[in-house]
């Protein structure tokens, strides 16, 4: 299986179409064998039956092949809400959620947060920032 997700991921690097089916031809191979062991048998079904979104890599190699990126973006909200024993209101939660997400997502953009947050507040002097849907759907041109 290693040898698998080590393949997939030099072919995000160097997608190409007949290494594309090959890939999925051994995805197929592996996860639709049967070990004897009940308990395994059933685990490679469930992955099997998961194989149009655990190779979407095949049609789209741009897309990461974990969701270590995804967990590192709730990290911070998990720790922050551990640390202040959760907010008291509803309103509380969606601002704290809300803040949290626009730090990260001016960190993935490469812009200042606080740039961000004093321009959108009309600060005096503050540094003007370009609307984040805006440098996100030109960050998303950019991948594809």
């Amino acid at each position: 299986m290693w040898w698998l997700y080590a393949d997939l991921k030099e072919y995000r690097k160097k997608p190409e179409r007949l290494r594309a089916r090959q890939l999925a031809r051994r995805f197929d191979a592996l996860f639709t064998s049967k070990t004897g062991f009940v308990t395994l048998d059933r685990l490679l079904a469930r992955l099997h039956a998961k194989r149009d979104h655990l190779l979407v890599v095949l049609d789209h190699p741009h897309v990461p092949l974990n969701t270590n990126g995804s967990e590192n973006d709730i990290r911070a909200m998990v720790t922050r809400r551990k640390l202040s024993g959760g907010t008291k209101s509803e309103t509380g939660r969606q601002s704290r959620d809300t803040f949290i997400a626009l730090i990260k997502t001016c960190r993935k953009l490469g812009i200042s947060y606080w740039n961000y947050l004093g321009d959108r507040l009309k600060v005096p002097g503050a540094t003007a920032v370009p609307y984040l849907p805006g440098l996100v759907r030109q960050r998303c041109l950019e991948i594809t």
